[in-house]
């Protein structure tokens, strides 16, 4: 055991400070190789899954000779799901190898002390450094490398706020409503979702600390155990143990969510409309989701949205890939020229009150799913509720406030 030594005295406090920001540079670049081995490694074969399920078997499917409504149902339903899960099984498993390779060489309980002083400042553990950098990459390994910290409120803490961090599923969406009417100055713009992001899981990391979970945090006290060589049977045991895991309990879920939102497409108050009704924003605004999102209008009306951006959301649900996608059908308009048509809609206030509102509200359906599977229904859902009472305070301020700055 090791615990933080005291405050270093004048005669070495430069000398310990000179100690500190290398390792800090060491702890940046380990993270970002890790990154790049994941992200990078895992391209390729995240290509080759995204091609057999969203192009070859879902040709396959429609060029088949069963009935229309069977065929939409496996490609649009079924096959749209397994493929989402999939896609991101590459990632997952690199990122879990990553982390099991670090903690059998010893070197994640030291990346955790070296930031454990600024963490516990924050209300966090040094160890939850870690997971949230995974974050900005895939919310749901992040949930689940979670599992790294043993203190049980600390882990909590860290699993419901890393929905926060800003994942590459919502980068299309900010790049799509951003370009719209920040085209001059996007990157900046872009930069302020990651920047929000982080702030507000410290701040619902010190709320929770101060209502939900009182319990001090372990974090000052750590066992540093001796750099080891790896040991490849137990990297491997970690790492299929924890992407087995993942595989059945978030597919199951996303499965159920995407059939679910099928035939919310599919159907309206009128019974049945059609499988055309997925690429038809006339026939949409007819089913259950343009119901929905005709319901919820009144309830956005301060935000300045209108029910297809609303429908969006509802899509994103299941996967924020989808929201851009949606947004295409509704407002009849292809990717590349969808920024232009959004131009006609959206106001550089709403704009960015939208994309805050996509950074911040319900997570993905697979990350909600790793949060159960992780801590329970109760926690997934109370995570579900504070996201999106979050994401509407957050877009009513800057809603509000941007129309005060701009006289509007």
């Amino acid at each position: 055991m090791i615990r933080r030594p005291p405050r270093s005295t004048p005669s070495n406090s430069s000398a310990a400070s000179d100690v500190y920001k290398r390792q800090i540079l060491i702890l940046v670049s380990v993270i970002y190789i890790m990154f790049e081995f994941a992200f990078d490694v895992a391209t390729p074969f995240m290509d080759m899954i995204d091609w057999f399920f969203s192009s070859f078997l879902y040709d396959l499917i429609y060029t088949s000779s069963l009935p229309v409504v069977v065929k939409s149902l496996l490609a649009d339903g079924v096959v749209s799901g397994v493929g989402t899960i999939l896609t991101f099984v590459p990632n997952i498993a690199l990122l879990f190898l990553a982390i099991a390779v670090l903690e059998d060489v010893g070197y994640l309980s030291r990346a955790a002390y070296v930031v454990d002083k600024l963490m516990n400042f924050l209300k966090l553990t040094g160890k939850s450094i870690i997971p949230m950098a995974i974050g900005f990459g895939c919310n749901v390994p992040a949930v689940m490398a979670t599992r790294t910290i043993e203190d049980e409120t600390d882990r909590k803490v860290t699993a419901m706020i890393v929905p926060l961090m800003s994942c590459m599923a919502r980068l299309p969406v900010y790049l799509v409503v951003g370009g719209a009417v920040f085209a001059a100055y996007l990157g900046s713009i872009v930069l302020s979702m990651y920047i929000m992001g982080v702030l507000l899981a410290f701040l619902m990391a010190a709320i929770f600390r101060k209502l939900l979970f009182r319990a001090p945090s372990s974090g000052f006290i750590m066992e540093l155990p001796p750099y080891l060589l790896p040991i490849p049977k137990n990297v491997l045991a970690k790492t299929w143990d924890r992407t087995e895991k993942f595989l059945v309990s978030a597919g199951t879920v996303i499965l159920l969510g995407v059939v679910l939102v099928w035939v919310l497409s599919v159907t309206g108050p009128s019974g049945w409309i059609g499988v055309d009704s997925l690429h038809n924003a006339s026939l949409l605004e007819q089913s259950w989701i343009g119901v929905l999102g005709h319901f919820l209008e009144p309830l956005f009306s301060p935000l300045g949205l209108d029910w297809r951006a609303i429908a969006a959301l509802v899509f994103g649900f299941v996967a924020k890939e989808i929201v851009v996608a949606t947004m295409g059908v509704l407002y009849s308009a292809g990717e590349e020229s969808l920024p232009h048509v959004l131009a006609r809609f959206f106001t550089p206030v709403q704009a960015y009150a939208y994309m805050a509102f996509i950074l911040i509200y319900v997570p993905c359906l697979i990350t909600l799913s790793a949060i159960k599977s992780e801590l329970g229904a109760k926690y997934a859902l109370l995570t579900l509720a504070y996201e999106l009472i979050l994401a509407y305070i957050v877009s009513l301020l800057i809603t509000i406030v941007g129309s005060i700055m701009l006289g509007v």
